[in-house]
């Protein structure tokens, strides 16, 4: 059985291992990318997206860091109803060359912290845009509420926690008034 190929990255920004470039990389994605990835991550919108990573070759990968900065329209968790949301994300990552931590079947493999964020990558290039793609999808908060949540709660009947009363909670939060 032969493996589905992958779709297209939305935002490819392909960077050569060796040499590194020097400098900040700038990474904009165009109308097209940002339509692409609003849709990849089900949003409303991407209205801009930047990325100013900087690249430092390491003993065993190749580290970046920078800060991601996305402007997007996102449904709201509640109500569905999109609303503005800033993203201002730092950018923390590890590339490591494919196959470089060769481990049997039985191997057990203990992680480190700064092992989550790694990215493997095959050949003398990676591919930047879609990490930052990545980073991206997790800086949305898919429980985000936007203005209207309270009124789209009220309009379905939905009672909030601290709106509950009864007897017991009226006799608690006597207790709880000293």
């Amino acid at each position: 059985m032969t493996a589905a190929p992958l779709p297209p990255a939305e935002l490819t920004r392909m960077i050569k291992a060796r040499p590194l470039p020097a400098g900040a990389v700038v990474i904009e994605a165009s109308e097209a990318e940002r339509a692409a990835l609003a849709l990849r991550f089900g949003l409303g919108a991407v209205e801009s997206l930047r990325a100013e990573v900087m690249l430092e070759q390491k003993p065993r990968a190749i580290r970046a860091t920078g800060r991601l900065r996305a402007a997007i329209m996102q449904p709201c968790a509640i109500s569905g109803e999109d609303f503005p949301v800033t993203i201002d994300e730092p950018v923390d990552l590890r590339f490591i060359e494919e196959n470089q931590r060769p481990a049997t079947p039985d191997e057990e493999i203990e992680l480190e912290a700064d092992d989550c964020d790694e990215i493997e990558f095959a050949g003398d290039m990676f591919d930047l845009g879609e990490a930052v793609a990545q980073t991206l999808g997790l800086a949305i908060d898919p429980y985000a509420e936007g203005p209207g949540a309270d009124a789209a709660r009220a309009a379905a009947g939905i009672v909030q926690e601290d709106e509950v009363r009864g007897p017991l909670a009226d006799l608690l939060a006597g207790l709880k008034k000293d």
